[in-house]
């Protein structure tokens, strides 16, 4: 494929397991952000300091920009970005949190559809 014929753009896939430490600095720090953000409406500035007080993942979104990720990096352009957290349970020795597990499910679906296409082709002889 020719540099003309390829997109220019890249989805960046990060995920990342976080443990917090210190509840009180995490919340407090969205705290401060929120209350920073002069273009935050005053109905969502409390929603969104409820929301922080209550789960730890939600102070944590507040936190992590993606912009902050790739603004120094030259060259590229942030098109588009979303993000979410979520409090899991985690187990670093159990085999679900192993990094490459997107990777094994793509090889998955595509041994599937493989198999299916081959039972397709089958069918019609």
């Amino acid at each position: 494929m020719s540099t003309s014929e390829t997109s220019r753009f890249v989805r960046l896939r990060v995920e990342l397991v976080l443990e917090i430490e210190e509840p009180e600095a995490l919340t407090g720090a969205a705290l401060e952000r929120i209350a920073a953000d002069e273009f935050m409406p005053d109905e969502e500035r409390a929603h969104a300091r409820a929301a922080v007080r209550e789960d730890e993942a939600e102070a944590l979104a507040y936190l992590v920009d993606p912009f902050d990720l790739v603004a120094e990096v030259p060259g590229v352009d942030l098109a588009q970005a979303s993000w979410s957290s979520e409090q899991i349970d985690y187990d670093p020795d159990d085999e679900e949190w192993e990094l490459d597990d997107e990777a094994d499910d793509a090889d998955d679906a595509d041994e599937t559809e493989d198999d299916e296409a081959e039972d397709g082709d089958a069918a019609r002889v």
